[in-house]
């Protein structure tokens, strides 16, 4: 009897594997966008300016002549759906009770296996994600006008966004970095080639970005809350460009 051929198997076999493919997709764009996001974010540390500049461009402001923040609103909706899809895949894999949680715990303990526990924390993190994230996806989505530099350090501030936007940053920069290094394991992108020290590499460069995007991200919102708190006695009060500000006459 001839073996079986890919086109011969039932096509309910592929259905895993196709999962798995859309969930390393969705995971691998998701992660991505938060590094260039976090950059993008920075812009607060080299200045106010810059910060006003950054958000505008995502706007449309420089193609436009003038702000349309329902650009971003339609981006952020993107990501938001795209979030979605990756937490629907990512859930099939999540132990489906606290039964299941205990067995994984005493076996990853029992193995001491690094990259098993690994998954366990991006099963912690992404649990934690999957409250946290919306909130703020939400509040961009609905508002997003109020993205610059006095507009954002108010809300980080006055309205008492920062302790989720650090817990977040964690959540983020640690599931996401962690999320890179097993899809690089997953689908064979080892430095060195699929060997010990090739894992130890890839190691490295994960905590070694991790531990980046994590002060860029801190650096950031340290900035912000300065900011917010100068400012919070006219808070809600928009942000004017340096070149646009007019000067009182003498």
């Amino acid at each position: 009897m001839p073996a079986p051929t890919a086109h011969s198997l039932p096509r309910a076999i592929h259905w895993p594997a196709t999962l798995d493919l859309a969930q390393s997709v969705s995971g691998l764009i998701l992660a991505l966008f938060m590094w260039f996001h976090m950059c993008f974010v920075s812009a607060i540390l080299v200045s106010q300016d810059a910060a006003w500049i950054v958000a505008r461009f995502f706007e449309g402001y420089f193609v436009f002549g003038r702000a349309l923040p329902w650009l971003v609103s339609i981006f952020v909706a993107i990501i938001s759906s795209l979030l979605a899809v990756h937490a629907l895949l990512a859930l099939r894999k999540f132990p489906a009770d606290w039964a299941q949680y205990r067995a994984i715990a005493a076996h990853t303990h029992r193995m001491g296996h690094g990259d098993t526990l690994l998954w366990l924390v991006q099963v912690v993190t992404g649990f934690a994600m999957f409250f946290l994230a919306p909130v703020h996806l939400y509040t961009m989505m609905t508002r997003p006008e109020l993205i610059g530099p006095f507009e954002s350090a108010d809300r980080v501030w006055s309205g008492f966004y920062w302790p989720l936007y650090l817990i977040l940053l964690f959540m983020v920069e640690i599931h996401g970095g962690v999320g890179l290094y097993r899809l690089a394991l997953k689908w064979g992108w080892l430095p060195a080639g699929d060997t010990r020290a090739g894992r130890r590499r890839l190691a490295l460069v994960k905590w070694a970005l991790t531990a980046f995007f994590l002060t860029l991200g801190l650096a950031s919102l340290g900035a912000y809350i300065k900011l917010g708190q100068e400012h919070a006695l006219q808070a809600g009060e928009p942000y004017v460009p340096t070149w646009l500000r007019v000067e009182p006459a003498q």
